[in-house]
């Protein structure tokens, strides 16, 4: 028998049978591998292959392998984008990733939010309701700049200084702005600045008259009853009345370089609300003002002292009145950085234009009888206490006054 020609057919299906099974085995793997790759793509890992089968078992070991990494990988990157957005959501300095071809908002932490007083931004554009200095800044700086943007959110009129530099970021140019609000700053230095010339002025008229006015006294005694020492004595009582006079008026202005430290004490606000609406409500009576307060947030406690907190609110009732206001109400709450702000607004006379810049100056006075103190005194007591007070709006039929406490 000839096995040879038995032989090679078997052979030769035996081949065959081969490589089919490999193109039929390569074509199922190459499957796996692009399904693999699809649900990479996706993100979607929730599935393995059957590693129980014998021919299969350890290519799809090896794509099990491939899975696993993969989403060790991915969830090592997420935890990281965690904590690095846990990190900028903790400080003070907003930051807003801004894509430069169509103004997109990639990324905005919870300071850039709080300091723009919204709560979500999803293109540049919007801020032109928040105001469009504001929109301006953001899209005019660019790297090794700055930008300064004054403006009013819904809580206060505020200041801040912008940066910006450029990145790359998934195939996309962007810009990664940084701001502060820098309007503490200014409020503290002018304030420190004020203090400090109001203290030279006073030294300095107080070091003159005085001699002045003890001369003046002194030469009184010596003045006769003639005519020509009649002259003189009407002079010298003049000079003497008006070095008092002028002493006096310069003596009050210590009080803005002298202000006693505050002895606080855990408070809640209607407590010293109460008081204050207490002290001014013969006058408020008197012109006809109601008195209202809301609290939006519930029991809201300070940590302050709470007489010349009262003294603050005193000031800024009396004043509403003396402006013709019939209504004036105070609204407090608590905002995203758990300082409490407290708006006294009034519906008064606005404070006149030329006015709005001096406001808080001292001397600065537009009663007959002031001597431009009250609102001076007022924010020095509020840096005191670590906060501040601004006039937020002023227009015909509403002025806001706020006081932050931080």
């Amino acid at each position: 028998m000839d096995f040879s020609s038995f032989f090679i057919p078997v052979a030769a299906v035996c081949v065959l049978f081969f490589l089919l099974g490999m193109r039929f085995s390569s074509s199922r793997m190459n499957r796996r591998i692009s399904y693999l790759l699809d649900a990479m793509e996706d993100e979607e890992l929730n599935f393995s292959f059957r590693e129980d089968r014998f021919l299969t078992r350890r290519f799809n070991r090896i794509l099990n392998r491939m899975r696993l990494l993969f989403e060790k990988k991915r969830r090592t990157i997420s935890e990281r984008e965690k904590y690095y957005g846990a990190m900028l959501d903790n400080v003070s300095t907003g930051v807003m990733v801004v894509d430069d071809a169509d103004g997109h908002v990639v990324y905005s932490n919870s300071s850039a939010l709080a300091i723009l007083g919204i709560s979500s931004v999803s293109n540049i554009r919007q801020l032109e309701r928040v105001s469009p200095s504001i929109m301006e800044a953001f899209s005019r700086v660019r790297n090794g700049h700055e930008e300064r943007a004054d403006f009013m959110n819904e809580i206060s009129r505020r200041v801040v200084l912008v940066r910006s530099s450029s990145a790359r970021i998934a195939e996309r140019d962007v810009r990664i702005i940084a701001f502060n609000d820098i309007s503490g700053e200014i409020d503290e230095n002018e304030s420190v600045s004020w203090t400090k010339l109001v203290r030279v002025l006073t030294h300095e008229i107080m070091n003159t008259v005085t001699p002045i006015a003890s001369l003046s006294e002194a030469l009184l005694k010596y003045s006769g009853d003639t005519r020509s020492d009649i002259d003189v004595k009407e002079g010298l009582e003049t000079i003497l009345s008006s070095s008092r006079g002028l002493m006096k008026f310069v003596a009050s202005y210590r009080n803005l370089t002298h202000i006693p430290a505050p002895v606080r004490k855990v408070v809640y606000l209607r407590d010293i609300v109460a008081r204050v609406f207490k002290l001014v409500e013969e006058q408020a009576n008197a012109s006809g003002t109601a008195m209202v307060f809301n609290e939006k947030s519930d029991d809201i406690i300070l940590y302050v002292d709470e007489d010349q907190i009262s003294q603050i609110l005193v000031n800024l009732l009396k004043n509403a009145m003396q402006a013709g206001a019939d209504r004036i109400e105070l609204t407090a709450c608590i905002d995203a950085s758990e300082s409490v702000i407290l708006n006294v607004a009034n519906n008064g006379e606005p404070v006149s234009e030329e006015s709005l810049s001096e406001i808080f100056v001292p001397f600065y006075t537009t009663k007959s009888s002031g001597t431009g103190l009250g609102l001076s005194i007022s924010r020095q007591i509020m840096r005191l206490h670590n906060g501040t007070l601004r006039l937020t709006s002023s227009n015909p039929g509403k002025t806001v006054f706020t006081l932050v406490f931080r």
